[in-house]
Formats: structure tokens, sequence, C-alpha cells
């Protein structure tokens, strides 16, 4: 007597799981090893070479120091209509470590891989594993996008560790967008003591700055948040030639992001108006942009977590995080959802978080997310209507990328 094979979607989410089973140790050791061995922004070489390495022996193709960034890569498998990318990230936080999960995002994109390795052919799919440095700080994917990295891709995906217990609702969250610069006032030195009124005081314009952002934070719209650092050092007996402040601002949408930038940097000319100060302010990063989790794959993503055991529960909402895969998600079609580890307590980008992502609970939820991406693409590329969904929807973000460009000069 013969059996009748199993229909395609169930043999194909089967041969997901058995090959993902198979590499676990494997992907288990990188994420270990990269939780173990932090390394910050632009200078994650080790976590580069780990995460490219097993990928290579796996049978992708790399190409490592991507887009002129020493610590970025792209491996390639499979040669499909549908080009499917999962981002990697694995750089880390100062003086914390990997306090926002970076090894379960490297483990769960990795993992998804691997899983996928074996069918790209029968799915029609090219899948692409991106890594990404400077998540935190420094945009490194939208420098990957300025420089054609994710040109011709159709879905970009890859999920985020968080505090909460629960299974959220991916098409409900976001973040928010946030914009990093660093403002220098010049004055003039002069001796504190034997001529202070030939001085002007760059410090004073700081402190004024400071003054004036406090009071605006009275005024700003629930979501939005802005934050000013001074780095000014000097000596008691010199008035400060120099001063300089490093700040921020986030906000929900780009137009209540610009609108708080222009009150932001008023603050800051005040400081040099009373002082009479030059200011100089310089982006010292990318913008990055809110958040869209596609519906056709947040979807997806729902069911996967849900057939894994992690039923929904509501809505995360809008993080106040920001990340600049929300650069991506405003360029491809994306997803980024935020799941939590079982009994984490702790905020992100803290010790303690950071511990938790190193957890055995933080390693099973590597494992469901990992699957669970595996199963979007998989999702995705058997569906015709979904696949042509996928590439209008690309094609549209396309378009409107270039326009931008071409508006801005």
């Amino acid at each position: 007597m013969t059996t009748d094979p199993a229909p395609p979607p169930e043999r194909q989410l089967a041969a997901i799981a058995a090959a993902y089973a198979d590499r676990r140790v494997d992907v288990l050791a990188v994420a270990r090893a990269i939780h173990a061995d932090p390394e910050l922004a632009f200078a994650e070489h080790r976590a580069h070479d780990r995460c490219a390495d097993l990928l290579e022996d796996a049978g992708f193709t790399l190409e490592r120091g991507l887009a002129e960034l020493p610590t970025a890569f792209r491996a390639t498998i499979g040669t499909g209509s549908l080009v499917a990318v999962l981002c990697v990230e694995y750089d880390a936080l100062p003086g914390i470590g990997h306090g926002c999960g970076h090894n379960l995002i490297a483990g769960s994109s990795l993992g998804a891989a691997l899983a996928l390795a074996d069918l790209v052919d029968e799915l029609d799919v090219t899948l692409q594993v991106i890594g990404t440095p400077a998540e935190e700080h420094g945009g490194g994917k939208q420098l990957l996008i300025d420089r054609g990295v994710f040109d011709g891709v159709h879905l970009a995906l890859m999920a985020h560790p968080t505090p909460h217990t629960d299974t959220y609702d991916v098409l409900g969250s976001g973040s928010q967008a946030v914009g990093r610069w660093r403002a220098t006032y010049t004055g003039r030195g002069a001796h504190a003591a034997a001529n202070p009124a030939d001085g002007i005081n760059a410090n004073d314009a700081a402190v004024i700055a400071q003054v004036a952002a406090g009071l605006l934070r009275q005024r700003i719209k629930d979501g939005q948040r802005l934050a000013l650092v001074p780095q000014q050092s000097g000596v008691t007996n010199i008035v400060p030639e120099t001063a300089v402040v490093d700040l921020e601002c986030r906000a929900l949408t780009m137009p209540e992001f610009e609108r708080l930038r222009t009150q932001l940097v008023a603050c800051l000319e005040a400081g040099a108006v009373a002082t009479g100060c030059t200011l100089e302010i310089g982006a010292s990063e990318p913008i990055y942009e809110p958040l869209v989790q596609d519906e056709v794959l947040g979807t997806a993503w729902n069911e996967a977590m849900a057939s894994l055991g992690r039923p929904l529960n509501g809505s995360l909402g809008i993080s106040n995080a920001s990340t600049d895969m929300g650069n991506v998600s405003q360029r491809v079609p994306g997803l980024h959802p935020f799941v939590g580890i079982t009994g984490a307590e702790a905020a992100l980008h803290t010790r303690e978080f950071a511990a938790d992502a190193a957890s055995a609970e933080g390693y099973r939820l590597m494992d469901d997310a990992a699957i669970a991406l595996a199963r979007v693409v998989r999702s995705v590329a058997a569906d015709p209507a979904q696949r042509a969904a996928m590439r209008s929807r690309a094609a549209e973000l396309e378009s409107a990328h270039r326009a931008g460009v071409a508006a801005r000069g």
C-alpha cells in the first residue's frame, strides 16, 4: 500500500522546520558568540565574519565588505524572480553589550535563511541575507540604501526581541523617526579672572540652548522626544572658546519630526544670538524614518507565530524606539515585528535585558522567530496573488523613492 505525498504547503513547512533543526546548533553557536563578544557600530568585524562564514559554508555566495562598508555583507542563494531579503543586525551598545538583543536578531535571520535554502528553486526565490552594521548609531541600512543594495528587492524582513512577554499583532506596531546632530558653538577665549569681559563664553550658549529646549518640552506632543547632551570640557580659569552639544529629536511621523527639528534648531540659535557665538550644526548620522509594517507580510507573520504557540495579544502600538529598518520599510515592503522574551521584564538598552537576550527563553524566541520568518517568505512566494501584490508594492515604493530623490536634487 502506498501513501500520497504531502501537499506542497505541508511538505514545505515540514522541510523548513527540519532544515532549521539540522542547523540550530550552528546558529545558536553564532548567536552566543556575538553576545559574548560585543562590538560597536561599524566595528563588528568578528560578528560579520561569524555570520558570513556560516552562510558561505551552507552554500550561499558571499559579498563581504558590501558597499564599501567593511562590516556589511550580502549572502545570496537562488536565482528566482522574487527577491527576498533577511536583515541581520549585530552591533552592541557601549558599556552595555547586547541590551537590544541583536544576537537574537542575527540568529533568527540566519536561521530563517538556512531553513529556506533548499527551497529557493522550488519557490522561485532569490534569497539574500544582508548584514547591516550600525543600527544603534550610524544608520547602516540607510547607507546601504543610498549605495543601491536594496535596489530590486521585493520584500525585506527581520524580527526584534522585546521585554514584553506577549506576542503582539505586528500590523498595529511601528516606530518613531529620529535624527541626531552635533552643534558646535564658537566664541572667544579669555582669562576668567584677568579679562573675562574680552571673552565670549561658548558654554553659556550651550546652557541657554538647553534651557530653551527644556521649556520647549512643555509644548511638544505626546510621542515626541528630544535630548541634548553637552560634550564641552575646559578649566575654570579660561572662558570657554568652544562648546559642543549632541542632540536628537523623535516623532511619530515625518511632518511632526520636521516641525520638532525646526523648533529645536531655534533653541540652539537662541544660544548663539544671546551670547554672540557662531553656531554650526551637522548631522551625526542618517535620519531614521518611521517603521511601516507591510500588511501581507504582517498577516503571514501573525499566522506563523500563532501556529508556533505564540497567540496574538492585541497591538503593541508605536514603539518609542527607533530603527533604521524604518528606512528600509519606506523603500521596500518590510516586516519588523516586536515579540517578547517570556519572563523578561527589563527595558531595552539595559544590562538586565542583555542578560535576557542570552537566556534560554531568549534563544527559544530566536528559534520561533527563525521558523516564522522562513514561513513568511514561503507564504508569499507560494501564492501567486501575494507575489504579484508584493512586486507591485515594491515598484510603487521604488517609484516614490526615485521621485523623492529627484525632488531633493
